[in-house]
């Protein structure tokens, strides 16, 4: 994985956060705490892919049947700072208030999406990503409720197959996200992916546009 940082004191800006995406790097901060940033190009990225991935027998029932409501863009700064948090599998995250700061300018401008899982008025489960063309690049999760996290990521895969999306980009895999077919490419298979998924255009809102056009 490459890191890099730039020797020179720059003020980051959402533009900037736009087209390091657009160039197949994304920043990330040494922790919660840390005062800036740094740029990371993997070797290997991970990916789930769109027109093959997997949901189990057993998610699959618990998409049917589970009691929660599910939202969109509805809270990003609950979503953020529930994936901030730190949780039974990990101790501290990477979120640290430039992430916040920049993410939430880019969410105002309608490049990064949240998917919300509530209980009632409780925010049981959630992601945040950015959308560029028909590429989404994860940024993170999080659940308080046994499978919330998967039922957020379920809902997201959906919602990008409806909306012509070309690319899930998910930076790294994990044995949560291998549940959902999550692969890891070399970054030359990325960056081809990538720029096709750039000359496209993903709609994030098909799927609610197709709901609400059935007959009630």
């Amino acid at each position: 994985m490459r890191r890099s940082r730039d020797p020179f004191a720059v003020d980051l800006t959402p533009e900037l956060i736009i087209r390091a995406y657009q160039a197949g790097i994304f920043p990330m901060a040494e922790s919660a705490d840390a005062p800036d940033l740094f740029w990371v190009c993997p070797e290997k990225r991970g990916i789930v892919p769109l027109d093959a991935f997997h949901i189990s027998k057993s998610l699959r029932k618990t998409l049917r049947t589970h009691p929660y409501r599910v939202t969109v863009d509805s809270d990003f700064e609950a979503v953020i700072e529930g994936c901030a948090r730190p949780a039974p599998d990990r101790d501290s995250t990477w979120i640290n208030p430039e992430i916040r700061r920049l993410y939430g300018a880019l969410f105002l401008r309608g490049h990064v999406h949240t998917v919300e899982v509530w209980d009632g008025s409780d925010l049981v489960g959630g992601l945040y990503g950015l959308a560029l063309g028909a590429a989404f690049f994860g940024e993170s999760m999080f659940h308080t409720r046994t499978d919330c996290s998967k039922i957020a990521m379920a809902n997201l895969l959906l919602r990008l197959r409806a909306g012509g999306y070309r690319l899930c980009d998910t930076q790294f895999i994990t044995d949560h996200l291998k549940t959902f077919g999550a692969v890891e490419i070399a970054r030359e298979d990325y960056e081809l992916r990538l720029a096709d998924a750039l000359r496209h255009r993903g709609d994030f809102f098909a799927v609610d546009q197709a709901e609400s056009a059935q007959p009630r």
